[in-house]
């Protein structure tokens, strides 16, 4: 996977005034857990319940953090939860904000500069998509090789030169290889069937019409969401090793389309959240 040519820093004009933002964060979780963590979790839609496998230590409400966003999409708890994961020391976020409730992107990345100030090496995304491969199934998870950013009209803010509160850290591509490969071989046991695809990464808030899956398909995409993609970008400008986790809730069939709520996703999601929990917990337990 070779390097991205671009500087594609999530870093604003607006980030100028942000940067008292994410120090303060660190300081507050700082007072609240003394442990620098090694990975960060950020958990998506229906996966809530993977907190339950962390030795809890502190945890710390997203309000409770000054100029940090709260999540309003349903399921998400807007916690950070810091423990152990086999005795791995782990910051989880529960829940994420998306762009289509209004947050800047800026704000959506939030959570990656604080994982990254606190000193997490690894970062760990997941999120429900939509399957657009139709050799996918509801409750199996791809393995995100490489995504398409089209989140381009909320994303087109001036961009700046990339963020250096954290010195010394090389940059890297976007989802890192070795992560991906461990994934793969650590599903396996737990039973969790896992494709490697790519992440189509929409603004929404609206499902896509048959048209739109159409177009997605024809482009290459193999999933589509709503999230992830500002955060896997902004943690690999950080120099953070990223992977990325889709779990499918529904296939798309543009010409005998079903009917997909939010309700529907997030109990599609928690159907597989024991084997993806079982794969992470193990992957994280490999971390050095």
């Amino acid at each position: 996977m070779n390097q991205p040519a671009w500087d594609f820093t999530i870093m604003t004009a607006s980030t100028r005034g942000d940067r008292a933002v994410v120090p303060s964060a660190a300081a507050v979780v700082r007072d609240a857990w003394r442990c620098r963590p090694r990975a960060a979790i950020v958990l998506g839609t229906g996966l809530a319940g993977f907190v339950d496998a962390l030795d809890v230590e502190a945890r710390i409400a997203y309000r409770d953090l000054q100029g940090f966003p709260v999540p309003t999409a349903p399921a998400y708890r807007g916690t950070i939860v810091c423990g152990r994961l086999r005795d791995v020391p782990v910051l989880m976020f529960s829940g994420r904000c998306h762009l289509y409730e209004g947050y800047s992107v800026d704000e959506v990345t939030r959570w990656v500069r604080l994982a990254g100030a606190l000193g997490a090496a690894d970062l760990i995304l997941s999120n429900a998509s939509g399957g657009l491969n139709p050799a996918y199934r509801a409750g199996e998870v791809m393995l995100i090789t490489g995504h398409i950013g089209l989140m381009g009209c909320a994303m087109g803010t001036r961009f700046g030169q990339a963020d250096r509160s954290i010195p010394g850290r090389p940059r890297r591509p976007i989802y890192d290889s070795e992560l991906l490969e461990l994934a793969s071989s650590l599903a396996r046991p737990t039973g969790l069937f896992v494709h490697r695809g790519v992440y189509a990464g929409v603004t929404g808030p609206n499902y896509e019409t048959r048209a739109e899956y159409r177009f997605l398909r024809a482009i290459g995409a193999d999933a589509v969401g709503m999230s992830t993609v500002p955060e896997a970008v902004c943690a690999a400008q950080l120099g953070m090793r990223v992977l990325g986790l889709s779990v499918i809730t529904n296939v798309a069939r543009p010409d005998l389309p079903d009917k997909v709520d939010a309700r529907k996703v997030v109990d599609k999601a928690a159907e597989s959240e024991p084997r993806i929990q079982e794969m992470v917990t193990r992957l994280v337990a490999t971390l050095e």
